[in-house]
């Protein structure tokens, strides 16, 4: 088990489209599962539930779909002794369900090859009633041609988002794109530029996000905010412009080599991402999106948004604000060790986190070829920076701890480093373009939650990667335990 020091993250944060990468400064005595606790929840045996969906019922019960086209019912899943958990199956022979939605009686699966909607009649506990929503976009049989589906936006909508065809090419209908589904099942092409989308969710405003990973025209994974008429970054799915005006006319094409923040400003659809995660500090494929809206029930960070990393088997945290119209943000490690490649993810409004993995296709550090686990929030409050703001001449960094004094000031408690990445048609891209900007200044706030930053040699478009091992918090200080600044490693 990784420990946390009463020491501070470690942060990156860009500035339009930029991001930040914040990590922990951890201790030698609490542990990840002082703060929030892990348990597993039993699954049937026999099954091989590769968690692909997660969706809460009216009567507290969960659902979980299966990529093997399955899904199940989990019976009062936050009850306090997760052995007494027990499921049963709610309907078979789908085709790898990768988003679940509840509305009206009806659960809404997004498949393949369509988005369908099925219902109990009988009352007996199973499916018998399987409707097509929607079937307006196609699938050839590759391998990689995944829909992932969000829950019902403000508007009623399911979205979802379409990977390309072995994540390269687009040979069939809308392969690459974001789609609109509205109730009676209409569908409205709504993003373009999409490559291998890991999951889709919405913030605690309704705006839609998905996770895009590394490849082509994608030098790391990222979290891309899905604006309605934009085009993301891979431009192979582009011709299907040809059949829809929804978007109005094709975008240029992007310049291979070049950088995004100078084809945003060239091509006036190119809607950058709103945080990077960085490639494999951060992680190495990013999967599900949650928002915080428990109203505190599950800790310090109401109101953010939780992203997956299937690779890593482990969850991060991102911090957004809006600059001139458009998402910039802060990424931080959240929390590791879950037993399979996480995928999936639903955050109830109580305060658990439902936590579906699965490794096939793809290793992970979790061992397990599939897991169902659940996350809580014990009630102690790690020390951790809160959030981190973009500021003309640096950043504001709110803690979820008062911090000491007399270490948060020196501006030797922080380092911080710049890069940025090739948009190019190539698989991925080096850190490129590498600066060291000068921290001149840390000012404190009169309550000791916040640290102001004066920087000199802040780059646009760039990742800024914040080190702050120097810095404890007061409980510490007054406290005079000795705390080693050793920083947990994110690289292999």
């Amino acid at each position: 088990m990784r420990t946390r020091r009463h020491m501070m993250p470690i942060g990156i944060l860009a500035l339009i489209p930029g991001l930040m990468v914040v990590r922990f400064a951890l201790a030698a005595d609490p542990v990840e599962n002082d703060y929030y606790r892990l348990e597993s929840l039993p699954i049937p045996e026999v099954v091989v539930l590769e968690v692909g969906g997660l969706e809460l019922l009216p009567n507290g019960n969960l659902l979980a779909s299966s990529r093997r086209g399955e899904i199940y019912e989990f019976d009062d899943p936050a009850q306090s002794d997760p052995t007494r958990i027990r499921a049963r199956r709610f309907a078979h022979g789908l085709h790898e369900v990768l988003g679940l939605a509840h509305r009206d009686g009806w659960t809404y699966a997004m498949q393949r090859g369509e988005l369908s909607r099925l219902r109990d009649e009988d009352g007996d506990g199973q499916a018998d009633v399987v409707e097509t929503v929607s079937d307006g976009w196609e699938i050839n049989g590759d391998y990689h041609e995944y829909a992932f589906g969000s829950k019902f936006d403000r508007d009623g909508n399911i979205w979802v988002a379409l990977c390309l065809t072995g994540s390269f090419t687009s040979e069939v209908k809308f392969r690459g794109w974001a789609l609109r589904i509205s109730p009676d099942g209409k569908v409205t092409p709504t993003c373009s530029g999409l490559r291998s989308p890991g999951g889709i969710g919405m913030n605690c405003e309704g705006d839609m996000f998905f996770t895009e990973n590394q490849g082509p025209w994608n030098g790391a994974c990222s979290l891309k905010h899905l604006r309605p008429g934009k085009f993301v970054g891979n431009p192979a799915g582009n011709r299907w412009y040809e059949i829809t005006d929804a978007l109005g006319p094709r975008p240029q094409e992007p310049r291979s080599g070049s950088r995004m923040m100078t084809e945003a400003k060239r091509i006036p659809e190119l809607e950058p991402p709103a945080v990077y995660f960085p490639y494999p500090k951060m992680g190495q494929s990013a999967s599900g999106i949650v928002c915080d809206a428990s109203r505190g029930k599950f800790g310090p960070f109401p109101g953010q948004l939780f992203v997956g990393d299937q690779a890593h088997s482990t969850v991060m945290r991102v911090f957004l604000e809006k600059v001139q119209g458009h998402y910039q943000g802060a990424c931080f490690p959240f929390r590791a060790g879950f037993g399979s490649g996480t995928l999936s993810m639903h955050l109830s409004e109580q305060g658990v986190m439902y936590v579906g993995g699965t490794n096939r296709g793809w290793g992970s550090r979790g061992s397990k070829p599939f897991a169902l686990e659940r996350l809580r929030w014990t009630g102690q409050v790690p020390f951790e920076i809160a959030e981190m703001r973009a500021r003309p001449d640096g950043f504001e960094l709110r803690f979820t701890q008062p911090v000491d004094p007399e270490t948060a000031q020196r501006v030797e408690s922080y380092s911080m480093s710049t890069s940025t990445y090739i948009y190019q048609s190539n698989y991925g891209s080096p850190e490129v373009d590498a600066t060291t900007p000068r921290i001149t200044a840390a000012e404190i706030s009169d309550d000791a939650m916040r640290i102001r930053l004066r920087v000199d040699g802040l780059q646009e478009g760039h990742v800024h990667e914040l080190h702050a091992d120097g810095v404890r918090n007061m409980a510490s200080a007054i406290s005079g335990s000795s705390r080693c600044c050793t920083r947990r490693r994110i690289t292999r």
